[in-house]
């Protein structure tokens, strides 16, 4: 077979050999001690599958123990090589070579090889898939630690989609064991290339994991880690000041004020490209509803005191946003900031025939916010527009938002994944998009353009156009960029919080530790 100039291979023996050899031991201290967790939300088993990641960010919560990606966002570097220890662009920006680090076992002691790498990528069925599909002419073996992909055409997002967690599509997951157990088994006992493997999980209760102590990077310093699922936002702070829990997820209002009170423990705030907005579903696009017209979307969006629900739930410490696109993305266009003008919201009104209000149906939401969903419909009831929150849990929520099942009032959306300007409008506001019900051609065909598009400024042309359209027809109200709040016990030496940038929960878990004791 003949190499491009650009490809280096080594021979095929030597290559086998050293995916076969035994990884380096390293030196440290046996993992010791348990890490417990209060979550806010009830894990999911699809959480446990990187082929099935739906492009939200809560299932790197479990990604980032269990599994392990070619290239994943780690402490000072967005695009750190984890599975790949590098990789190299062609000159005509038409393939992706990845070099495999050698000595990877999973955790069942399967050594990683290329064809692990091809398999997880063509079983890839989550966000962005059909992309990924309309993108990727092939992905070729070109020996066991090396894997090639190569491209229909430039693509200059293709790392953006496959290097973050934007989606799940880098994310390995091992060939011979799915294979083995099928789609569903490897729901219910899987097996990743991550720090931690699973030893338990109790539906809507908890989940276990152990230390995996092969793991490539470095043995975890903690042993065993303990995930409860406590949905009530008190109690989840009650068994944090009872010790019963290291780590308190989700602690907002005044309950979080508690945390800076309480000796013991500390408040650990991280702000995330997670962004909140009320979205119009189906009704937007429906000419017979009040939220067709747009004078009406954006009395709605005037009426909602951003600065005062961040204040009142997250101390301040969230951003006010303009935008459903985070503000410290690539290709973020900054729209004009949005004033709260419940006067104006409620000439708005009248002029589109509402004078006296009218009644919006459902206001549907994570039941993990719904507090902030709360404070939206009270500040949209001030100006007439009548609804009534209906919180869901999250695994449903999500599951009816994609499926396009919250249908005939509004809904809470939020947005917390990894990526760039062009991944979160991919998800959100094109029509092949996971969680959109309608959009404008126009996006659909800068969005085709932007793509293609190899120059830097055109590209960033094209996706301010498309955010100016979202901005300048109100397709959305956003609410804020999320500061995520979270409490921290006494026996915690390294949480993790905030060491990824961007990234909401505790990671690397290898890099967690306990006080000694």
């Amino acid at each position: 077979m003949r190499y491009p100039t650009w490809v280096r291979p080594l021979g095929a023996t030597l290559i086998l050999a050293l995916v076969l050899a035994p990884p380096t031991p390293r030196a440290g201290a046996t993992p010791d001690g348990q890490m417990t967790w209060a979550v806010h939300v009830s894990i999911a088993p699809t959480w446990f599958d990187p082929g099935e990641h739906s492009g939200i960010v809560t299932s790197m919560m479990i990604f980032y123990a269990l599994h392990d990606a070619l290239v994943k966002p780690m402490p000072g570097k967005p695009a750190a090589p984890s599975l790949a220890e590098s990789w190299t662009v062609s000159p005509d920006g038409l393939a992706y070579e990845f070099v495999l680090r050698r000595g990877v076992v999973f955790h069942n002691g399967d050594a990683l090889t290329a064809e692990d790498v091809k398999f997880s990528f063509e079983r890839y069925r989550g966000a962005a898939a059909k992309l990924f599909k309309e993108k990727i002419a092939a992905v070729d073996v070109v020996d066991p630690l090396r894997v090639r992909f190569r491209l229909s055409e430039p693509w200059p997002d293709f790392m953006a989609f496959y290097g973050t967690p934007a989606t799940g599509a880098g994310w390995i997951v091992p060939k011979g064991y799915v294979q083995k157990v099928g789609d569903e088994g490897f729901k219910k006992a899987p097996v990743g290339a991550g720090p931690y493997k699973l030893v338990s999980f109790n539906p809507g209760v908890e989940m276990v994991l152990e230390a995996h102590d092969r793991y490539w990077r470095k043995a975890p310093s903690v042993k065993r880690l303990v995930f409860r699922v406590i949905p009530d936002e008190a109690t989840r702070l009650a068994v944090l000041k009872r010790g019963e829990a290291d780590i308190a997820y989700s602690i907002r209002g005044a309950l979080a004020e508690e945390i800076k009170r309480t000796p013991g423990l500390r408040l650990a705030p991280t702000l995330l490209p997670a962004t909140f907005w009320i979205d119009f579903t189906t009704e937007q696009w429906n000419a017979r509803s009040p939220w067709h017209d747009r004078r009406v979307r954006l009395a709605a969006s005037l009426a909602i005191d951003r600065q005062a629900i961040n204040l009142a739930e997250t101390l301040g410490f969230s951003k006010v946003a303009s935008s459903i696109i985070p503000s410290s993305y690539e290709y973020y266009w900054g729209p004009p900031p949005i004033p709260y003008d419940p006067a104006q919201a409620k000439r708005l009104l009248a002029e589109a025939g509402h004078a006296n209000g009218f009644d919006a149906g459902d206001l549907a939401c994570d039941a993990s916010y719904t507090n902030v969903a709360e404070a939206a419909a009270n500040y949209l009831k001030a100006v007439g527009i009548q609804t009534r929150v209906r919180p869901i849990e999250r695994v449903a929520f999500l599951g009816q938002w994609r499926e396009k099942k919250i249908r005939g009032g509004l809904m809470q959306g939020g947005a917390g994944a990894f990526g760039n300007a062009a991944t979160r409008i991919d998800n959100y506001m094109t029509s092949r998009g996971s969680y959109v019900y309608g959009t404008y051609p126009e996006i659909d065909d800068l969005f085709a353009q932007q793509a293609r598009e190899t120059d830097r400024k055109k590209r960033e042309a094209l996706l301010h156009q498309i955010q100016r359209i979202a901005h300048d027809r109100v397709m959305f109200a956003p609410i804020w960029e999320l500061a995520f709040l979270n409490g921290v016990g006494a026996r915690v030496e390294e949480a993790g919080l905030g060491l990824i940038e961007h990234h909401p929960y505790s990671s690397p878990y290898e890099d967690l530790k306990l006080k000694a004791r």
